[in-house]
């Protein structure tokens, strides 16, 4: 590389470095002499960047998915040195398409964490308010970086859901309301305007029709003075006429009046006399018959009180004596019972085994019967032999007095009394 003058357009700035130049020496739009080997120099692009940032499905502060499109103009600052060097420092020696990205990435992140803090009306209703938010933030952060934010537009917000054709929707309705407000606010006043016309029409039609109504009036007041005199003549003469017409009708209808209360006199003294007679009526065919009867029922009823007590005397005495006599009846019985178990002890005591031998003589009878009632029941009786011993009736009856021989043995056993001991003893 030769020595001399490098040069660079209105869009570069130069930067220099090296030998002679503690720091970069930064040229915007100009020429600088150049040491070659001992002197470095490179160009940094200073173009107006386009950028379109795009935030797909971001969920605003209620939870609705929407998508952003903003269009922001992005540059390297070349007036100011300070953000020259700064981009120097971050860019120098990168190409113009990684600056792009770079910024672009950085407004998207600014676009997509405002859009989470704010309402899908926010943004759609006020859309200068966003795009200056967008722009402040992403200012603020892009000039550490030396790059200066020219402009941001909000171009277009999206959604999936409905939720901003719905906004659409309601704002169109509320200009369709606004327009027939407007519409009839002007039908109202146009109404109103054609009132007041009319108003003053009638207003002059009415002071014209009250000047002819007040020569009416005059004529009308005239005439009806004259009328007067001529009608109060006639209705003198007209009531001088009726008045005696109607003293003559007084007098009749007094007469009248005169008749009616002499019948209604007579009409009184006969409902009197009527009355008279239905109650002596009334007296011999209601009244006196039920105090009889009223009578009647009440010596029947003391009557039946007195039987009925009589009754009860009556009964209360029998069940008394009655039982006074069961009383007498069972303590007679107990006396006896007492005096028979005496005497039967007695007799115990002095007759002994001959006493049992005689009871025992009684109940064997009633052992035999009881012995021989099942056999006495059965229809039919089938009886083996091996040929020897009796067979038969005689065999059936042997096996009976068998079964009775062996009593004394469990009378012995069940009671300790030998009955065979006390036969002989006896």
């Amino acid at each position: 590389m030769s020595c001399g003058f490098v040069t660079c357009g209105p869009n570069e700035a130069l930067v220099v470095s090296g030998c002679c130049y503690g720091k970069p020496l930064l040229v915007p739009g100009g020429r600088v002499f150049v040491w070659p080997i001992v002197q470095q120099v490179q160009k940094i692009s200073l173009n107006t960047m386009t950028l379109q940032v795009e935030s797909p499905t971001v969920y605003t502060s209620q939870g609705v998915p929407i998508s952003v499109t903003g269009i922001a103009q992005v540059k390297i600052q070349g007036q100011n040195e300070e953000m020259l060097s700064t981009a120097c420092e971050q860019f120098l020696g990168k190409g113009e398409h990684e600056i792009h990205n770079i910024a672009l990435v950085t407004l998207e992140g600014h676009q997509r964490a405002i859009m989470g803090s704010m309402t899908v009306e926010e943004i759609y209703k006020d859309r200068k308010k966003f795009s200056k938010t967008v722009f402040e933030v992403a200012s603020s952060d892009l000039v550490n970086m030396g790059i200066t934010v020219v402009s941001y537009t909000l171009k277009d917000i999206r959604d999936e859901e409905g939720y901003l054709k719905a906004l659409g929707m309601a704002r169109t309705a509320e200009v369709k309301r606004d327009a027939r407000i407007g519409e009839a606010e002007a039908r109202r006043d146009a109404q109103i305007r054609e009132a007041i016309a009319e108003e003053q029409r009638m207003a002059a039609r009415f002071l014209n029709d009250a000047d002819i109504a007040k020569a009416q009036r005059d004529f009308e007041l005239k005439k009806a003075a004259y009328d007067v005199e001529v009608q109060t003549k006639k209705a003198e003469a007209e009531m001088a006429f009726e008045l005696q017409a109607a003293k003559t009708k007084q007098r009749i209808m007094e007469e009248q009046m005169q008749v009616k209360v002499v019948e209604r006199t007579q009409e009184i003294a006969v409902q009197a006399q009527e009355m008279l007679r239905r109650e002596r009526e009334l007296d011999a065919t209601v009244r006196r018959p039920a105090d009889a009867e009223k009578y009647r029922l009440e010596k029947m009823a003391e009557a039946n009180k007195m039987r009925l007590v009589m009754e009860a005397e009556a009964e209360a005495e029998a069940i008394k004596i009655r039982g006074e006599a069961e009383a007498s009846a069972i303590d007679a019985r107990a006396k006896a019972e007492a005096s028979q178990m005496t005497k039967k002890a007695a007799a115990w005591n002095e007759y002994g085994n001959a006493a049992m031998v005689d009871m025992m003589l009684e109940t064997l009878p009633k052992v035999a019967a009881e012995v021989a009632a099942p056999l006495s029941q059965a229809k039919k009786i089938t009886m083996v032999s091996s040929g020897n011993g009796q067979i038969g009736a005689e065999k059936l009856t042997e096996e009976v007095l068998n079964i009775v021989t062996r009593v004394p043995d469990l009378v012995k056993t069940l009671t300790g009394v030998d009955i065979a001991k006390s036969v002989h003893a006896a």
